[in-house]
């Protein structure tokens, strides 16, 4: 099939003896078939004439790496998902890296709003540059050392950010309606994606369990960490989503299957139509009353885990409205070390509900201000979620 596509993209291009491609070609052909092969949309091909496009990214004078890269961007850029794109192979490594752990730069997880397009902090990573400068959720990025985002793009604005240890990036937001430079120097951030602790709240003991990514070891530290909890005789748990941008898709189900029992999960939809239901297994290594924190920070992945709880009535959510990703995306390598993160399936949550640009609404909106530490000293939330629990608690106690 690989020959039969490139001697048609060969006589495509000459009028006269046919050429063999380049490696840097050859690049363009492979991202081409890639997103031909595993678009959610397929039907989103005949609207921006798919086959044309990939034949005009080739007609380009392609010499070099970067030549391609330029190519495959604008072959990609009409079909108007920001989230199928190329990453540069800085990008791609970094992209996996943070699926390990960590991640080196300002700490900022980025996303686009639709309609107007402008890129926007999806959250802030815990103990990151951007968080002790106080960037919240929502923030708008007008600038990154004076290139205008929407001019970069959202991974042309991810990459601006990046950057070696040590070295200092100007962002320009938007505050109160005003732009305001802030400098950030860039750092290695240690992900710590897991975080529990128990807490005393008026003679209950209550678990609190924090999850800020879901990267590769997520489920097996929150296994640890609610076996641990249940050890120690919890009757409630707390379980922080804030600010947790999502990741790792199998990582979420992962976590949901730890505290659903039999329950589903999620459906996912694929470019055929076809749905494919996610069910929890049997048995939950927590079965006791929860809470669940989520803001306008937690996307994606954790979006899915929220869902599956408040659908299934395992857990209510407290906070405010999500942000509203229910695409599902692969991170696919190319040839030369840089990938492709295509959009391949959407979700919706078990009662059906799809949360693309809507989110989902807690049944406990917190008021403002939105703590800027999630989980730290002074957190409103926390403890107005820590009220609610004990309450539930109360009431699920046998009678004397």
């Amino acid at each position: 099939m690989r020959a039969v596509l490139i001697l048609g993209l060969v006589l495509l291009l000459a009028a006269g003896p046919a050429l063999a491609l380049s490696d840097a070609q050859q690049l363009v052909v492979e991202a081409w078939r890639l997103v031909n092969q595993s678009y959610v949309d397929p039907q989103r091909f005949e609207a921006v004439h798919w086959r044309r496009l990939r034949q005009k990214a080739l007609e380009r004078p392609i010499s070099s790496s970067d030549d391609a890269y330029m190519a495959i961007e604008a072959m990609l850029a009409p079909i108007g998902d920001p989230y199928t794109r190329l990453l540069r192979p800085d990008d791609y490594n970094n992209l996996r890296s943070s699926t390990q752990g960590s991640v080196t730069g300002v700490g900022l997880q980025i996303g686009l709003r639709d309609g107007d397009q402008r890129v926007v902090v999806i959250a802030p990573l815990d103990d990151s540059p951007a968080a002790e400068a106080g960037l919240t959720s929502g923030t708008e990025l007008l600038a990154v050392d004076g290139q205008p985002t929407p001019a970069l793009g959202l991974e042309g604005t991810a990459a601006a950010l990046r950057g070696s240890t040590g070295s200092q990036v100007l962002v320009t937001v938007a505050r109160s309606g005003q732009p305001e430079e802030v400098v950030l120097e860039r750092r290695q951030v240690n992900l710590r994606p897991v975080r529990s602790r128990r807490l005393r709240l008026e003679g209950h003991t209550v678990g609190y369990l924090r999850i800020t990514q879901f990267a590769e070891p997520v489920p097996e530290q929150v296994h640890q960490a609610l076996t641990d909890l249940v050890d120690q005789g919890i009757e409630g748990l707390l379980l922080d989503l804030r600010n947790n941008s999502g990741g790792l898709v199998s990582a979420g189900l992962a976590v949901a299957d730890q505290l659903l029992d039999r329950q589903p999960i999620v459906e996912t939809q694929d470019r055929d139509g076809l749905s494919s239901p996610v069910q929890a297994g049997a048995g939950q290594l927590y079965d006791g009353p929860m809470l669940t924190l989520v803001n306008g920070g937690t996307a994606s992945a954790s979006e899915i885990l929220a869902g599956a709880l408040q659908d299934n009535g395992r857990s209510e959510l407290a906070g405010s409205r999500t942000f509203g990703k229910g695409l599902i995306q692969s991170l696919l390598p190319l040839s030369d070390s840089s990938g492709l993160a295509i959009t391949v399936a959407r979700y919706v949550t078990p009662s059906g509900r799809d949360i693309q640009n809507q989110g989902i609404e807690p049944e406990h909106p917190l008021p403002p201000p939105e703590p800027l530490n999630p989980g730290g000293d002074n957190d409103a939330w926390l403890q107005e979620a820590s009220d609610l629990l004990v309450e539930r608690i109360g009431r699920n106690a046998p009678e004397p």
